[in-house]
């Protein structure tokens, strides 16, 4: 993890492993502990612009997640490790393979993460950088810090 960005890419490259049927066992998991958040759902909603979201894990995984949460019909595109060659974030190559297929105009836009190596290449693209994390992580390549994402979301949409 520390040395490819995620276990995936590491299994990849030293092992020859077959990414589907990997991404498929660690994703089955069951969703029960995640509830709905209305009050993240109407800040998500209220964002101007195009509302995307990019994982490390599967496209699939990531809509069940919205889903399980109560956040479905709020973005306009779900992009997981699949649509960048099962390249990881944090690797610039796919950013720039995700951003491509968005067409996504990175000097307008503003990436939310947790895990601070993953805004390098955005901040790098020219990206605004939100770092969602219990505990910040004060770096050049992180605009802003936040513990809790919809708080923050209503100060911008007010």
């Amino acid at each position: 993890w520390h040395t490819y960005g995620t276990t995936l890419a590491g299994l990849m490259r030293e092992h020859d492993l077959d990414p589907g049927p990997y991404l498929h066992d660690v994703h089955e998991i069951s969703f029960d502990a995640l509830v709905p958040d209305p009050e993240l759902t109407a800040q998500i909603k209220a964002l101007p612009g195009r509302r995307i979201v990019y994982t490390n894990g599967t496209a699939r995984y990531a809509e069940r997640v919205i889903a399980a949460r109560g956040l479905g019909g709020l973005f306009h595109a779900v992009y997981g490790v699949e649509n960048a060659g099962f390249l990881p974030k944090p690797e610039r190559a796919a950013f720039d393979a995700v951003f491509a297929l968005d067409a996504l105009d990175p000097s307008c836009a503003v990436m939310f993460e947790d895990d601070p190596r993953n805004l390098i290449a955005p901040h790098e693209m020219g990206m605004g950088t939100v770092h969602v994390a219990p505990i910040a992580a004060p770096a050049d390549h992180i605009h802003f810090h936040t513990d809790d994402l919809g708080t923050f979301l209503k100060r911008i949409t007010g």
